[in-house]
């Protein structure tokens, strides 16, 4: 089973520089797509020769754009996409292999993510259960990127590409039309993939909100009026699913300070990421 890792670049060199080796020490057969928009910040200074990538330089439309032209370079299997500002855990790819193997019918598969600041410590986790359509299409993606893999039919048999009219929730769109096709999706219960809040997230910024707003307002009228109640049906479904509890654990990453070596961060008094609809 081959991997294809795309990732999106544009002026992030130092968290590229960090993501690309937690992509390489995998121990599976993947090829990783690199697409820059023409970084201006150094990073052309050695990605076009770093032999860990495939790197395309080429202008794009945004983000989703970027992605697009990585998965149709893909070769892989299983497809995934990981900002420059992501990084997978030791081991991750394995499990995600070990499971499609093991599960042919799931088309979609969730890890868990451990959110860490620029430092590499650790600020929350986040808990991924397979998102509901009415919950993801009135309030908000209930899953992280950096930890979603799925089957290259996904996007070429079933033709769902990302949509580029969208510049910051094109996740959120990709997935309310997934669900309604009624996608088999399945969570992995594992921690697979770290973010980093650089303090310049796109999910973060007000486009974002913004076009959260203009996706709620595709839904049918009497699913925005039931929001309240996806809202809580959400909280009740994750604290059953156990969520909310979580073990001490240890993760490990590359950081500023150790760029070339994993270091080994504890969690004694892990705690759940919180978000804005639940």
């Amino acid at each position: 089973m081959r991997f294809s890792i795309v990732t999106p670049s544009f002026r992030s060199e130092k968290w590229l520089k960090l993501c690309l080796p937690s992509v390489a020490d995998q121990g599976v057969v993947l090829d990783h797509i690199v697409q820059d928009a023409g970084s201006d910040d150094g990073t052309l200074d050695w990605l076009p020769r770093d032999p860990r990538v495939k790197a395309f330089i080429e202008k794009d439309a945004g983000m989703y754009d970027a992605v697009n032209r990585g998965l149709r370079r893909a070769t892989g299997d299983i497809l995934a996409y990981l900002n420059c500002d992501e990084q997978y855990l030791p081991g991750a790819l394995k499990q995600v292999e070990a499971f499609f193997e093991q599960h042919p019918q799931v088309d979609v598969l969730f890890g868990d993510v451990v959110m860490v600041d620029q430092t590499g410590q650790y600020l929350s986790h986040r808990k991924m259960q397979v998102p509901l359509l009415y919950h993801t299409w009135t309030c908000h993606l209930s899953t992280l990127s950096c930890a979603m893999f799925f089957r290259r039919r996904v996007v070429f048999d079933y033709a769902c590409f990302f949509d580029t009219r969208w510049r910051d929730v094109g996740d959120g769109e990709w997935m309310v039309r997934l669900l309604q096709r009624k996608v088999k999706m399945a969570a992995l219960g594992q921690f697979t993939s770290a973010f980093t809040q650089t303090g310049a997230n796109m999910s973060a910024g007000g486009n974002a909100r913004r076009e959260n707003l203009e996706l709620l307002q595709t839904a049918p009228r009497w699913a925005q009026r039931l929001r309240p109640v996806f809202i809580l049906h959400h909280r009740l479904r994750r604290l059953l699913g156990g969520m909310y509890l979580q073990r001490p654990f240890a993760y490990d990453i590359y950081t500023p300070a150790s760029p070339d070596q994993r270091k080994r961060h504890y969690v004694e008094k892990p705690v759940f990421m919180r978000v804005t609809a639940g």
